[in-house]
């Protein structure tokens, strides 16, 4: 029996890299955008609904995450219809790597766990968290948004000290290494836990 661990935290907390670090400890890996990916891409599930719904958002054969922005931004119901098309076939994404994953403890990303319900599928979730200085900084120096980008994706998520308080774990990731002693220290944990039930 597979242990399901959702990995959630806002944006700029070191999520991808704390997965990964799951991944390196022997743990599976699914992640919500890159199944987003997968499905947009070309010969992806979610080309032929999409092209239906919004022909324009088609680019070369696979969804324009940017044409969907400006589709977004034109009407507002249309996000609505998008999520309707899209969450069933991360869904069904989702439940073709259970059937298929051999770990012991299956890490799920998704960025939007608490806001979407999705903790009620997991049997544990974990959080990262760093402050918010640090965490704006980050964002920051990626240099893909503006101050007010990020602000208004910082809006829409649950704010990191609820996630925290809500979190069977949380995971600190000021360094590398303090973030990869309590990914161990988890794993740990759960295994300990699985053993003994």
């Amino acid at each position: 029996m597979t242990f399901r661990l959702g990995l959630t935290g806002s944006i700029g907390m070191g999520k991808s890299t704390t997965a990964q670090m799951f991944v390196e400890a022997g743990c599976g890996l699914w992640d919500a955008d890159a199944a987003v990916h997968r499905l947009y891409g070309k010969g992806g599930a979610a080309i032929g609904p999409m092209s239906d719904a919004f022909p324009d958002a088609i680019e070369n054969g696979a969804v324009s995450r940017a044409k969907l922005r400006d589709i977004i931004a034109a009407d507002p119901t249309a996000l609505k219809r998008i999520e309707a098309i899209v969450h069933p076939l991360v869904g069904a994404d989702r439940a073709a790597f259970i059937k298929e994953t051999e770990a012991d403890i299956a890490v799920f990303d998704i960025p939007l766990l608490f806001e979407t319900g999705g903790e009620t599928t997991m049997d544990a979730v974990a959080v990262v968290h760093v402050s918010d200085d640090v965490q704006k900084s980050r964002v920051m120096e990626r240099g893909t948004m503006t101050e007010q980008q990020f602000l208004a994706i910082k809006a829409k998520q649950m704010p990191s000290a609820e996630k925290c308080a809500r979190a069977d774990f949380v995971i600190e990731t000021d360094t590398v290494e303090h973030a990869r002693a309590q990914v161990h220290h988890v794993i740990e944990q759960i295994r300990s836990r699985t053993q003994n039930a």
